[in-house]
């Protein structure tokens, strides 16, 4: 299994609004080889927020496929500005992508 990271920079203030649409229920679920996704919030930065957006895939090959996909190209898309409106300024500062194949796991024991 893998891991890939998004790890993105953000002006303060804004992780715990973005969060939520990482999240959301969609496509995303049923492309092949996607295991999960989840978001976690650095703590105790001041200056920016920090929000990594992890993705869980089976294989390289299946997190490739979705970068691809118009489904990705759909949930990066930014909408034009409306005519005589100004473009939203985005609320990233910086996006780094780290890739992680999982070494090893330990998982609780249930005490039920």
């Amino acid at each position: 299994m893998y891991v890939v990271t998004n790890r993105i920079k953000m002006k303060p203030g804004f992780a715990e609004r973005m969060a939520p649409n990482f999240t959301k229920p969609g496509p995303l679920q049923e492309m092949k080889g996607f295991v999960k996704v989840e978001t976690v919030i650095t703590q105790s930065l001041t200056d920016y927020d920090e929000l990594s957006v992890n993705m869980y895939w089976e294989d390289l090959e299946s997190f490739q496929a979705w970068k691809e996909s118009d489904i990705f190209k759909q949930a990066h898309h930014r909408p034009e500005p409306k005519p005589g409106e100004e473009p939203k300024e985005s609320p990233m500062i910086s996006s780094e992508i780290i890739i992680g194949k999982v070494a090893t796991t330990v998982e609780a024991i249930s005490n039920k």
